[in-house]
């Protein structure tokens, strides 16, 4: 989360450096545009060029909530796909998603690591979610909609000890 705040911030702080029409969003996309090919760069010519604005805004909102979620341990499930969604089109638009070679800068560790947010339950352990946890839980209800207040229960019997079939 530290990693995504600490490049999402700036990006609101100083965003003259950073938004368009002078900023490095521009010259960032500009670049892709010539390290990539295909589908991709199609995209980035005639979707991201145009609405360059919008899509400066989505970068900077993206980093900073996948930054608060992951570092406050909230949703961190959707933290973790948020950064892996930014961290892949980092790459993509480095012309590294095919190339092993790129797979071992800044944006590969942050797809990684956004990755392990998504499989294991870290905002469970110190955040939030851990918060969250103990709700109160759900009654399982047995049958369809005509069995309306019917609870499954469950009930400690001794293990049996022969055959369950009448003999």
């Amino acid at each position: 989360g530290a990693f995504w705040l600490m490049h999402g911030i700036p990006k609101f702080t100083h965003s003259q450096i950073f938004m368009p029409p002078n900023g490095f969003i521009v010259q960032f996309v500009n670049s892709a545009i010539t390290n990539t090919s295909g589908t991709y760069q199609a995209f980035l010519t005639n979707e991201v060029l145009p609405n360059i604005g919008i899509f400066a805004e989505l970068v900077r909102l993206g980093e900073v909530v996948t930054g608060a979620l992951l570092f406050f341990g909230f949703f961190t499930r959707y933290g973790g796909i948020i950064g892996m969604l930014l961290a892949l089109n980092y790459l993509t638009a480095k012309g590294g998603i095919g190339h092993l070679s790129m797979w071992g800068g800044l944006d590969a560790a942050a797809f990684v690591i956004c990755a392990v947010n998504v499989v294991l339950p870290t905002g469970r352990f110190l955040g939030i979610d851990a918060l969250l946890r103990h709700r109160r839980p759900v009654a399982v209800r047995v049958g369809g909609p005509s069995a309306a207040g019917v609870n499954a229960e469950f009930v400690d019997e001794p293990p049996m000890t022969g055959p369950s079939a009448p003999t």
